[in-house]
């Protein structure tokens, strides 16, 4: 079977050299093509149109509206009346403190558009809107977000990137980042927060894990390439996120500062090697992030977004970037802990931040950095520069000649069958059969299935799709589910085992994704150590939907499938390759030591045709 050999020269500048430590992918980053309508570019010069807005523009602006546009502040995008409490303040922020952006959070695409619509008519300056787009405009990878409850409205959800890496076919990065940045364009988002570059060698990680593309660094890099030219030609800005490397860590930045230990030759060898390749390839803005870098800040309290040596010294100068330095969530655990929102705002300004994202209090940062240049603390020079950078970003998406977006046209554009296709196509080629044992897969029709769910209650859409296919076999009697939970006890798994009795195959499909600010992601061990006692009694296979290193916690499962996140797409992937409709062809672009290696993957042909009922 095919593996990712470890590069042997890993301090490559581009996603070109990468590629030559992989003769079995692509034999290059796909190639920009000529500038199309709708997309943009980050490397062209400006136009004299442009230049004299960027210009006329900054003149116009005192030093608190210079400040104002480097606040990017959160919005919701479900309905709210002009009045209601959370958008009146929202109002207040840009019609007041003439905040430069909107870093737009869940909605439906029609109530975004809608309210962005509204919100831009209000604003001095034409705002940029950037939105946390990494699995698509159907975001959070299930296109449900279960604080709110909350549907994304068939915006199309795309596998995560985990997935993307494992198909082994580059090009996907490119064609799945173009259209989510079609699909958020069309709805009035700028700027993607995205693709993450991190390199997730640590299995422990559980704040990044499927967001990254995998933990080979050169393959990394390609795939960071040919998302940050994707995003450029689907009409948004590319972020990459979040520097200087946030995969070898074991703690959530959104509830802790992490520590990474590793020098600076690890550093460049690691880490930094997709920062390269995506800035090379044209990313508009980069993303830091609220972790420890000791071997060059020389501490291990001071978060990379605060710390001048890691934003100036190795971002700027180091990796010669010359673009947007945005800063993560300030609300954040990894930096709210231990500083205020004035001292927070100030010291990402002075580390070399062009924008803070998502303040705690705008105006206390706003005012707090104004008191910053007043006082010396802050130069002139620093704020203008950084305010250039953002008015560039507005003429370079176009923002600046034109904020509406037609609620008509989106209909087209958001959730089309073309880019419903990509996702499913995508989902398919992504499925990676890591364990094969006791002839488990294909599954027969004759063959007594039960599908056990394990998700929290919060999974409203958990197995939707996946037993809708089960049961589309010949005998559809043959099939049985059960659901068990994070918090199920001893009878309630002793049921569950009886019923396992009577059946011919289990099919455990765990759903363990990824959720900010939780600190984990793993199955509590009474229920991981059942489903090792349900693999030693029974035929089982266990789909992990979401975190692949989920073997790790019941070893004698013999029959273990990744998908890599969870959507319908996902799914139905999932259901057709245990069905055998379709071949089983992914490879691991991570791994687990004493379970699986880089590279591997079970390969399968299709032993029965697609069912064309669907």
């Amino acid at each position: 079977m095919p593996r990712y050999p470890a590069p042997s020269a890993l301090a490559i500048a581009t996603a070109l050299a990468a590629l030559a430590c992989h003769p079995t992918l692509s034999p290059s980053p796909v190639a920009s093509p000529p500038l199309a309508p709708g997309a943009v570019s980050t490397t062209a010069p400006l136009t004299s149109r442009q230049r004299h807005w960027v210009d006329s523009t900054l003149a116009s602006l005192d030093l608190h509206d210079r400040v104002g546009q480097m606040v990017m502040i959160w919005m919701l995008g479900d309905y709210t009346n002009a009045h209601d409490s959370s958008y009146a303040e929202a109002i207040r922020w840009v019609e007041q403190d003439h905040v430069g952006g909107i870093a737009m959070s869940l909605g439906t695409p029609v109530e975004v558009a809608a309210k962005l619509n509204d919100i831009q008519r209000r604003a001095r300056v034409p705002l940029i809107v950037g939105a946390d787009l990494e699995p698509g405009l159907g975001r959070l990878e299930g296109g449900i977000f279960s604080n709110y409850m909350l549907d994304a409205g068939s915006a199309t959800v795309f596998p995560p990137q985990m997935a993307i890496g494992a198909t082994g076919r580059d090009s996907d990065a490119y064609e799945v980042a173009k259209a989510i940045a079609q699909e958020g364009r069309a709805v009035g988002i700028e700027v993607n927060f995205a693709p993450v570059v991190d390199v997730n060698n640590n299995p422990a990680n559980p704040v990044i894990n499927v967001r990254s593309f995998g933990e080979d660094p050169a393959h990394v890099a390609v795939l960071a390439a040919n998302a940050v030219r994707g995003t450029l030609a689907g009409g948004e800005l590319p972020t990459t996120k979040h520097f200087p490397g946030h995969g070898n860590t074991d703690v959530d930045s959104h509830v802790g500062l992490p520590i990474v230990t590793g020098n600076m030759a690890e550093l460049d060898t690691v880490e930094l090697v997709p920062f390269r390749a995506a800035i090379n390839a044209g990313a508009a803005l980069v993303m830091t992030a609220h972790i420890a870098l000791p071997a060059v800040e020389g501490d291990s309290t001071t978060p990379a977004t605060l710390a001048p040596k890691i934003i100036t010294g190795l971002l700027r100068d180091t990796l010669h970037f010359t673009g947007t330095a945005i800063t993560d969530a300030m609300t954040m655990g990894g930096i709210g802990k231990g500083y205020t929102t004035e001292e927070s705002s100030v010291l990402a300004v002075q580390a070399g931040a062009d924008i803070l994202l998502k303040p705690d209090d705008p105006t206390r940062a706003i005012d707090a950095v104004v008191a910053g240049v007043q006082d010396g603390r802050i130069s002139r020079a620093r704020i203008d520069l950084a305010v250039r950078h953002i008015l560039e970003l507005k003429v370079r998406s176009g923002v600046a000649f034109g904020s509406q977006v037609s609620l008509a046209s989106l209909r087209e554009i958001v959730g089309s069958p073309e880019h419903r296709a990509l996702a499913q196509d995508v989902a398919r080629r992504a499925i990676t059969l890591l364990r094969e044992g006791d002839n488990a897969i294909p599954l027969a029709d004759t063959s007594r299935t039960l599908v056990v769910e394990y998700a929290p209650y919060t999974e409203l859409k958990a197995g939707r799709t996946f037993n809708r296919v089960l049961q589309q076999r010949a005998r559809r009697n043959m099939t049985v589910t059960t659901r068990i939970a994070p918090n199920s006890n001893q009878q309630a798994l002793d049921s569950v085992m009886h019923l396992a009795d009577n059946a011919s195959t289990v099919i455990v499909t765990a759903y363990v994704r990824r959720v900010e600010g939780q600190g984990r992601f793993a199955i509590p061990q009474p229920i991981a150590a059942w489903i090792d006692t349900l693999a030693q009694r029974h035929r089982t296979i266990v789909v992990a939907f979401g975190n692949p290193y989920l073997i790790g916690q019941f070893p004698s499962v013999r029959t273990y499938i990744d998908a890599y996140g969870v959507s319908d797409a996902l799914e139905q992937a999932a259901a057709d390759a245990i069905l055998g409709r379709q071949a089983i062809t992914g490879h691991a672009p991570v791994s687990l030591p004493g379970f699986f290696k880089l590279g591997d993957g079970v390969q399968r042909s299709a032993t029965t045709a697609p069912d064309r009922r669907r």
